[in-house]
C-alpha cells in the first residue's frame, strides 16, 4: 500500500467573480521513503495541493471532490479534531517563507518544542526541550541557539529551524514548499543534503514544492508539471526530463538555463496563463502552445501512456498515438 495515493482532487477558491479552479482533477502516488516533485508556474497549483493535504485551506478554500487516501485512510472524511492529530505528527510541512512561519516573539526552542507538546503534553516541557537540542544537532544548529528568537536567526538558521520543527514528531510524510527560497546557492545545497540525508536516516515520503527545476531534478523520484490548475504530465523523473512529451513541459525545460547541456538560447513562454474562473473547454495550454492544432482548443484532453509510469494530459500526444 502506498504511503499516500491522491485521487481526481479538485479545490476551488470562492471569489469576488465566482469559483477559481486552483486544482483540478489531480491524481498521483508517493511511495514511504520516496520523494515527488511539483513544478510549475506561480498560480499553477502546487502549494494549494500541499495546504490541501495538510487540511489548512483558508476559508474560502473548498475541496469539490476527490479523495486523499493516506496510509488508507481518506483524510477528506475525517473530522477536524482527528485531522489535528495527524496534523504535525503524521504529516509536517516547511513553509515556503521561514520569516512568516515562525513567531517572532516566542522563542525558537519553544516553538520546535511545542509540536511535541501538543502531540503528547505527558512528555513535559524539559523532556521536550532535551528533544529540541538533538533536533538541533540533527539539523546542524548549536544548541545554545535554543532560547534566542527568530530575529536572532540568519535565512539559513530560520530554514533549519522550520526542518527541525516538521521532524519534531517523526511524520511518515514531510510537504517541502519552497524549503530553499531566498536562501544563497552554498546554504541551498546545505539544506537539501540534510533534507536528503534525514530522508534516508527516517524513510520520510517527501513532496517537493518547487520553481525551481533543478532542485526537483537533483532531488525527487518523480515529477509532477503543473499548469493551470492540472497535472500535465507525471512520471519518472529521467523520463520526464529526458523525454518530455507535454509541449508544456518542453516550453519550460526550454526556458531555464543548463550548466551541463548543450548551450542554447533562452525560449521564453509568450502570454499568459488562462482565467481559472472560467477555464477553457480544451487543453489550458492551447493559447500559449506552439504545437496547437484545431482539435485542442476544444477536445478535452486525456492522459496518454508514455512508457511505464509516464503519461501526459495532451491532446496532441492522443492523436500522434504517443
Amino acid at each position: 500500500m502506498a504511503l499516500l495515493e491522491v485521487e481526481d482532487l479538485c479545490i476551488d477558491y470562492k471569489t469576488k467573480n465566482g469559483y477559481l479552479k486552483a486544482v483540478d482533477g489531480v491524481s498521483f502516488s508517493l511511495e514511504r521513503g520516496a520523494s515527488l516533485g511539483f513544478v510549475g508556474e506561480s498560480g499553477c497549483g502546487k502549494t494549494t495541493i500541499g495546504m490541501g493535504l495538510m487540511g489548512m485551506l483558508p476559508p474560502n478554500g473548498v475541496v469539490r471532490r476527490g479523495r486523499i487516501l493516506f496510509e488508507g485512510e481518506d483524510l477528506l472524511r475525517v473530522s477536524a479534531e482527528e485531522m489535528r492529530r495527524v496534523r504535525w505528527r503524521k504529516i509536517a510541512m516547511i513553509f515556503q517563507a521561514a520569516m512568516n512561519a515562525l513567531n517572532p516573539v516566542q522563542r525558537v526552542g519553544e516553538q520546535v518544542a511545542e509540536a511535541m507538546l501538543v502531540h503528547n503534553p505527558s512528555l513535559g516541557k524539559e523532556k521536550a526541550l532535551k528533544a529540541v537540542e538533538e533536533l538541533f544537532e540533527l539539523v546542524g544548529l548549536q544548541t545554545d541557539r535554543i532560547r534566542d528568537y527568530p530575529h536572532q536567526y540568519s535565512g539559513g538558521m530560520k530554514q533549519r529551524a522550520i526542518i527541525a520543527m516538521s521532524l519534531a514528531c517523526r511524520p511518515s510524510l514531510i510537504i517541502a514548499d519552497e524549503p530553499t527560497t531566498a536562501l544563497d546557492v552554498i546554504v541551498q545545497d546545505q539544506i537539501l543534503a540534510e533534507i536528503r540525508a534525514l530522508q534516508k536516516e527516517f524513510n520520510i515520503g517527501i513532496i517537493f514544492i518547487s520553481h525551481d527545476i533543478s532542485i526537483v531534478a537533483d532531488m525527487c523520484h518523480d515529477i509532477g508539471i503543473m499548469y493551470a490548475g492540472q497535472l500535465v504530465e507525471y512520471g519518472p523523473r529521467e523520463d520526464v526530463f529526458d523525454s518530455p512529451a507535454h509541449p508544456y513541459t518542453r516550453a519550460l525545460l526550454s526556458s531555464f538555463p543548463t550548466l551541463t547541456g548543450k548551450r542554447t538560447d533562452l525560449v521564453p513562454i509568450a502570454g499568459e496563463t488562462p482565467d481559472l474562473v472560467h477555464p477553457p473547454e480544451g487543453c489550458r495550454f492551447y493559447d500559449r502552445c506552439q504545437e496547437q492544432i484545431p482539435a485542442c482548443r476544444e477536445k478535452v484532453s486525456r492522459w496518454v501512456a508514455i512508457s511505464p509510469g509516464h503519461k501526459a494530459l495532451c491532446c496532441r500526444c492522443e492523436m500522434d498515438g504517443r
